[in-house]
């Protein structure tokens, strides 16, 4: 996984938990709903990117 990618999805799992602990705190749902979409969103990178870094794997063992 390349450094530049880690550090995307890393920043966007942070910006979810601060946007879905906000909703928290002031009682709105979708503030809370975005949040937890944020988050999904960065798991769903970091699931590409290892799957790249399988293949890649893969690629070079053939």
């Amino acid at each position: 996984m390349s450094l530049e990618e880690k550090a995307k999805a890393a920043a966007k799992n942070i910006e979810g938990k601060a946007q879905e602990a906000l909703g928290n705190v002031t009682g709105d749902p979708a503030d809370k709903t975005e949040g937890q979409a944020k988050q999904v969103e960065a798991e769903a990178r970091n699931a590409k990117e290892d799957v790249k870094d399988g293949v890649k794997d893969i690629v070079d063992k053939a």
